[in-house]
């Protein structure tokens, strides 16, 4: 049986995207549009407290442009009760720099699952919930 973790030095390594999905509060499904239902994604968590993520969009046109289908950010993190907080000290998107997010997070085995209430792209409230696979 798998051992849950919620550990800094848990988090500590290279993380690839299995599956990012939103929820509605009765369970429905919702697409974001600018990423797509299926990104490709890496996550990096360090021993110091650093961390950085980039998402892009798996079908991304050059047509939609520089940042278009492309999400990125990095900054410090600690960890508490289960969840991580992160200050974002550089964003792709300038309206996140210096944003302060804190997550719900576990680990089963190979396995780092984040989730967050966020919304959907017609402000409807959801949970997101993203799962990783550790790669080192």
């Amino acid at each position: 049986m798998a051992t849950t973790l919620s550990s800094k030095t848990s988090l500590v390594g290279t993380w690839e995207l299995l599956s990012r999905e939103d929820r509605t509060s009765d369970g429905q499904r919702r697409v974001e549009p600018n990423l797509g239902s299926d990104p490709v994604a890496y996550l990096m968590y360090d021993a110091t407290g650093h961390f950085a993520v980039q998402f892009m969009r798996r079908d991304r046109k050059a047509e939609a442009g520089a940042s278009g289908g492309y999400d990125a950010y990095c900054g410090r993190y600690s960890v508490a009760d289960g969840t991580v907080t992160q200050e974002l000290i550089a964003a792709l998107s300038p309206e996140n720099v210096g944003k302060v997010v804190t997550r719900q997070f576990r680990i089963d085995g190979e396995e780092l699952v984040i989730s967050l209430e966020a919304r959907s792209s017609d402000g409807e409230p959801v949970t997101r919930t993203l799962r990783w696979k550790r790669l080192a």
